[in-house]
């Protein structure tokens, strides 16, 4: 049987009526030792902050944010499982610039299905706004932000929408600069290891890939789907390069599965590269700048892209009626040593 906590054992929050108690101070005059301006004696303001130190008395800045300006200064970021290295990378960019702009930042992994409770669950705190970084936005999230008139920021898709503001690569134009790269190193035989076939990452990169080799007089030489995980591209690189030793190419729809597919490459089938296969990769992670794997790559600027998530959020929040924002970034080629 479980065992019952007893109320008076129960971990109780110091209150400011607790302060006021020792202090022999009415609660006005300690919410006024908080507020900054507020006028109050300055010996008094001094015994108040000393008694609150004592007690760990801190004010629910949740609460002062709301009563004072109307803003809670609450910000949900809702990313993807993290299994990709860019999520992890740019979601710790993210959480930086919220803090440095006086938001507080909380994560929900939205790897896989979400459940309904989660997303009304989070939407039951009063946000400021709501970020959606990658993967498929539950059409959920989106219903119930639009009904609670919750600012949407989109990063690594399109989103289109009234309060709705994207940020998104220019994916196409990417695949194609990877092409073009494997082109001038003389390959011909050119594959695609793409990553989830449903995002709209892949569905991009897949078609500027497509785009690029055809115009360049080509076909492609194979096409196979990975899951943007570095298990997933050594697995598929392996059936790949097994099935279609004539590949010369290689482009992969990100650089985890890029890491996979060079490691596989060089570790199990004998492949040099770059001396017989060039591999590119997309997004330019830390790993991929690493000197013992220097991957050649498309870099999808993370510090651009959280400036302009930045830019638009600061926006949103002076103006929550004007028109949305789409911002589709620069891609840029980025030649190491393995193409």
């Amino acid at each position: 049987m479980a065992r019952q906590v007893s109320p008076a054992l129960r971990p109780h929050r110091v209150t400011a009526a607790d302060v006021a108690r020792k202090a022999g101070v009415s609660r006005s005059a300690v919410s006024r030792a908080f507020t900054e301006g507020a006028y109050l004696d300055k010996d008094k303001r001094a015994h108040i902050l000393q008694v609150a130190a004592e007690l760990g008395y801190r004010p629910n800045a949740l609460a002062a944010g709301l009563q004072g300006r109307g803003r809670s200064n609450l910000v949900a970021i809702m990313t993807g499982d993290l299994v990709n290295h860019y999520d992890g990378e740019i979601l710790a960019r993210m959480i930086r610039q919220l803090t440095a702009i006086g938001k507080w930042s909380f994560v929900l992994s939205a790897g896989g299905e979400m459940p309904e409770a989660d997303v009304t669950g989070v939407l039951g705190f009063p946000l400021d706004a709501m970020i959606l970084r990658g993967g498929s936005v539950p059409d959920d999230v989106v219903a119930h932000c639009a009904k609670l008139k919750i600012p949407l920021i989109v990063s690594g898709r399109i989103l289109e929408g009234p309060g709705i503001d994207s940020v998104c690569c220019d994916n196409a134009r990417g695949a194609a600069m990877a092409v073009q790269g494997l082109i001038a190193k003389g390959r011909r035989r050119i594959a695609y290891l793409g990553g989830q076939a449903d995002l709209t990452s892949d569905r991009e990169r897949r078609k500027g890939f497509l785009d690029a080799v055809r115009a360049a007089g080509l076909e492609p030489a194979a096409q196979v789907d990975g899951d943007y995980s570095f298990e997933g591209g050594f697995a598929a690189a392996r059936a790949l390069l097994s099935s279609h030793p004539e590949i010369d190419g290689l482009f992969c729809a990100n650089d985890a599965m890029a890491l996979g597919a060079q490691a596989v490459a060089t570790g199990e089938l004998g492949r040099s590269v770059p001396e017989n296969l060039s591999i590119i990769g997309f997004d330019d992670i830390a790993m991929a700048r690493w000197p013992m794997i220097a991957l050649s790559t498309i870099r999808n600027d993370m510090d651009m892209t959280v400036t302009q998530i930045m830019r638009l959020l600061t926006a949103r929040l002076k103006d929550p009626e004007a028109p949305s924002q789409t911002i589709r970034t620069a891609p840029e080629f980025i030649a190491r040593g393995t193409h």
